[in-house]
């Protein structure tokens, strides 16, 4: 299956004259067409709202387009509360889903009237001292274990750090009833980035399930069931990716399996699903600038794993294009990498590519999420631009790339540095 990207040759020459590579490229048509599938996928729940992680790409703009769609945000941390306090988001507009957290990330979210998911019952009495137990609140379910669908393993919720375990989900609502929370949301995540149409419906069983158990042993009215992120997307060319109608209509029959015959058909359904929305809306865009003939023959990007770092951090796969060589063979086995004193700045690992020139322009794709977001200044290396391929085709700087200066900034040597 051939992987296509949302710009070609001649527009990405047009965006590389105004703004030098590397830069990530972001396609607000996609975008937006991502979020309505979203939304017409689970229309049969009237209380359902996507909270884009904000995590996965922290910029202003991209959530805006988001926020004119009807999304909400899910923040992890301070910064991240005050920049979608700063785009207009407040209350039920926010999710604040945290672990080992700060009071202070706390206080701003009870400020903004978010709706706090705990990720672990000593955090009940940690927020009453530090601030205040709201009447609407979460919790995170870990249910520990494997979780597996159809006898196929996807992950190990029994070795991951978030969450509380089913007794202490009890214990927990209990607990917050007694300190005056009114309503209750659930939440999990117990896989990543999966392709299978099943996941958000298994998923979904299980929190449907538990959420009648805790709703007969307690008492507490279940508001909101989220089912956080986990969907993902097909970043190699021979993945199917998934048909988020068929996710949407799965969820529906085990609510109206498990839900409505408990007497609990108004619970909303939630989504948080960042590497979804962006991962395939986003790319890249970078120049080749060398070439290496040893053991191995190597292409030099003006990138590194600073701009991109999931393929150094675990090995991801991110499909690449040489731009206007889309039809060429093949025929060329590569490692393309990046400028860091480190060898895992390898953006492809004996990769067959068409013949690579210095000066052609490669694009990494579905870099849309976790792509800039994990960007990082080792090496002195400087995070490049976004830019944003507006639906009237125009191309707009979202955030600039940065300089010397902004890298000197924390350095408290007054005027060392100004001649940078």
């Amino acid at each position: 299956m051939e992987k296509k990207l949302f710009v070609n040759k001649e527009q990405l020459e047009g965006i590389v004259k105004e703004f030098p590579t590397p830069f990530h490229l972001y396609d607000e048509k996609g975008i937006r067409e991502r979020a309505r599938a979203l939304k017409q996928a689970f229309a049969w729940n009237p209380g359902f709202r996507e909270y884009f992680a904000v995590k996965a790409t922290p910029n202003p703009f991209i959530l805006k387009i988001l926020q004119e769609e009807g999304c909400g945000v899910d923040c992890s941390s301070l910064t991240e509360l005050m920049m979608a306090e700063a785009c207009g988001f407040s209350g039920t507009d926010i999710m604040f889903s945290s672990n080992d957290t700060p009071a202070e990330d706390f206080q701003m979210a009870r400020k903004l009237d978010a709706t706090i998911n705990l990720d672990d019952i000593t955090h009940i009495d940690f927020l009453k001292k530090v601030s205040s137990i709201p009447k609407l609140i979460s919790c995170r379910l870990n249910p520990g274990g494997y979780f597996s669908i159809a006898n196929s393993i996807m992950d190990n919720p029994g070795d991951a750090k978030y969450g509380l375990t089913k007794e202490q989900m009890i214990d927990a609502y209990r607990r917050l009833l007694e300190l005056g929370a009114e309503e209750f949301g659930i939440h999990a995540f117990l896989a990543s980035n999966t392709t299978t149409n099943e996941y958000y419906p298994t998923l979904a069983r299980i929190l449907f399930e538990f959420a009648v158990e805790l709703h007969e042993k307690t008492g507490a009215k279940i508001a909101f069931v989220n089912l956080s992120g986990g969907v993902g997307v097909p970043y190699r060319p021979d993945q199917e990716p998934v048909d988020i109608a068929a996710v949407g209509e799965g969820v529906r029959k085990a609510y109206e399996e498990i839900l409505i015959p408990a007497g609990m058909g108004d619970v909303a359904i939630f989504t948080e699903l960042g590497r979804y929305m962006l991962a395939p809306n986003g790319c890249l865009v970078t120049t080749a600038i060398h070439e290496k003939h040893i053991y191995k023959e190597y292409i030099g990007l003006d990138a590194c794993a600073a701009n991109l770092m999931r393929p150094a951090m675990y090995g991801a796969y991110h499909h690449i294009t040489v731009m206007g060589k889309e039809n060429a063979p093949c025929d060329h086995k590569y490692d393309v990498t990046g400028g860091l004193c480190e060898n895992n700045d390898k953006f492809a690992i004996d990769r067959m590519l068409p013949k690579i020139d210095i000066g052609d322009l490669v694009v990494l794709h579905d870099t849309g999420a976790h792509g800039f977001a994990m960007g990082y200044n080792y090496n002195g290396k400087l995070r490049s631009a976004e830019v944003l391929l507006c639906e009237d085709g125009t191309a707009k700087l979202i955030r600039r790339a940065e300089t010397p200066k902004d890298y000197f900034a924390t350095f408290d040597f007054t005027g060392l540095f100004d001649k940078y």
